[in-house]
């Protein structure tokens, strides 16, 4: 499909609270298509092609800020060498670009000590070489090796026992003694990621994790900084501007935040009840104290937790938090559109090719803050390197967000970019979109609610029909009924984000992407400003959720 195909994309204009188009051209897409035709290196032909994934493909990208005038820049490939980790969540699709990425750019790296949960070191082993040595991810590692691929992964992946939900993190007092002598740097990526988590588990995990990870590294004889992962929704329902400001009850937290009591809030809810009404009731427990706080869901509540304990635990131990957006596929590294699971906006995506469900619960015009993977792992090993000498105890905080840019993505543009790809490659074989229509966006769940069980009752009248039975079919059968609750769950799950306002401050992060050098840029690139949005969605991300699709499925079948 030609790319001018776009530009009779509409405009959304509401009437009695649903959006429709008007005949004006959209000025997201055209706005794009005018600086794309500026610039001679993009080339327009690509587009809408499903393009094999090369190690070498690079965009155009907009140079935003100027390069630091020091040669040296931070210095990260020189911090990185002989450094060595202590990682949580490692098999997680953050962690593990992280994994590769240090790998790749500094063989002579330390050992990175992985803690995972395993009955016994066997197992441990061989679940290191399922998820992370054996991944498709580190094919590029593979290239770099050749046939001493896995001894050289074997020598710097050390797989430990333990769980960040347990004292001293499950460690035995051995393997505990002699990481805590080896590690320069911790790396706090453990993380319950359901929105909609039973409290107990999300407290646990999000909240006390970190802080026993921190009572750890304490104790590490040559600890140089704790770094943990956060998420930009941190900060909870705001408006305006959100700044790069650590968290701390009684500040920027309400005083009225006790977090001994939350805990004995979950446990009396464990002791109450049980079975499948244990899972139900701790999940509704968690996402009612959320809100009652300010925050839209259990994730960002817990690990609102997590941060402050962090704040008030660190002493003077150099801490950075990184805060990144919706995390989503690779833009360049170590290729385009490497994606781990049906995650953050996939479902969205899905719900429209698979089941060809054309509405949805939100703003057409609101941010749409996605970042790729690969970017914030850059700015992450800058930031590193940067904290990481040990010599000032500070806490700093990166946000790593595309909103506060001079090219945002919007809503409306995910929706649109997505229906023309899925109008040219389907995602199943037997459902075509070719006649679906555009995305229609309602700003009240009641609307969305009615027009999906019109949808679904309207696709069942057709199905019921070929098979010989009356049109006149307007209940929803128990099937149909299952679908719309899980729509309306979904809209209700991700309605803090379909019609979010609020942009995030990026200062720091933009500082610290001043002081690369030329070299440092063109290796650890975090030019979020320079993402071309067109290309990135349509032949990157698009492709790899599509290839993630079938792998699930094959894995499902084997």
């Amino acid at each position: 499909m030609a790319l001018t195909n776009l530009l009779a994309t509409r405009n959304a204009v509401k009437l009695d609270g649903v959006s429709f188009f008007s005949g004006k051209p959209n000025h997201f897409l055209s706005r794009r298509w005018s600086q794309r035709t500026i610039h001679s290196r993009v080339q327009t032909s690509c587009c809408y092609r499903e393009t094999s994934l090369k190690a070498n493909v690079t965009p155009f990208m907009m140079p935003e800020t100027e390069t630091s005038s020091d040669s040296e820049g931070i210095g990260i490939v020189r911090f990185l060498k002989g450094k060595s980790y202590l990682v949580t969540g490692a098999t997680g699709f953050l962690a593990k670009v992280l994994i590769e990425k240090l790998l790749r750019e500094s063989p002579e790296i330390g050992k990175i000590y992985i803690l995972m949960k395993s009955k016994d070191q066997e197992s441990a082993n061989k679940r290191l070489y399922d998820e992370i040595i054996s991944s498709d991810l580190c094919k590029v590692l593979k290239q770099m090796h050749g046939s001493s691929y896995e001894a050289f992964m074997k020598s710097k992946l050390i797989p430990v026992i333990g769980d960040i939900g347990e004292a001293n993190l499950g460690i035995e007092s051995e393997t505990a003694d002699k990481i805590s002598e080896e590690i320069d740097v911790i790396i706090s990526c453990a993380g319950r990621t359901a929105f909609d988590d039973r409290y107990d588990s999300a407290l646990s995990v999000n909240a006390l994790g970190p802080g026993r990870l921190l009572s750890f590294g304490k104790e590490c004889k040559k600890l140089n900084l704790f770094l943990h992962f956060s998420t930009a929704y941190v900060t909870g329902k705001k408006e305006g501007t959100v700044v790069e400001t650590p968290l701390c009850i009684g500040e920027n937290i309400t005083s009225d935040l006790n977090i001994e009591y939350e805990l004995k809030l979950a446990s009396e809810a464990v002791k109450k009840f049980h079975g499948s009404e244990e899972i139900k009731k701790l999940k509704q427990l968690g996402m009612e104290r959320a809100q009652h706080y300010g925050w839209e869901n259990t994730y960002t509540f817990t690990k609102a937790m997590g941060e402050s304990i962090i704040q008030s635990k660190r002493g003077d131990l150099p801490v950075v938090i990184i805060r990144p957006s919706v995390i989503e596929s690779s833009y360049k590294e170590p290729f385009p559109g490497w994606l781990q699971g049906i995650r953050m906006s996939a479902p969205l995506i899905l719900a429209y090719g698979k089941d060809q469900i054309s509405h949805m619960l939100g703003d057409y015009q609101s941010h749409c803050d996605i970042i790729p993977v690969d970017m914030v792992v850059n700015a992450t090993i800058a930031a590193m390197a940067k904290h990481g000498c040990g010599n000032v105890p500070e806490l700093k905080v990166y946000n790593v967000t595309s909103s506060s840019h001079a090219n945002p993505l919007r809503i409306g543009e995910l929706t649109d970019l997505s229906q023309q790809y899925l109008r040219e490659f389907p995602l199943t074989k037997s459902k075509t979109v070719k006649d679906l229509g555009r995305m229609t966006f309602h700003s009240s769940l009641e609307g969305f609610t009615s027009s999906v069980s019109n949808t679904i009752s309207k696709q069942e009248r057709v199905i019921n029909n070929e098979g010989g039975e009356a049109e006149s079919h307007t209940t929803l059968s128990i099937k149909g009924k299952r679908k719309l609750q899980y729509f309306v769950s979904l809209a209700r799950t991700y309605h803090p984000y379909l019609f979010f306002q609020a942009r995030f401050d990026d200062s720091n992060t933009r500082s610290l992407s001043k002081e690369l050098s030329m070299e440092e840029r063109k290796m650890f690139d975090f030019n979020v400003g320079g993402i071309e949005w067109e290309h990135y969605i349509v032949n990157v991300h698009l492709p790899g959720l599509k290839r993630e699709l079938f792998r699930e499925r094959s894995s499902k079948i084997e």
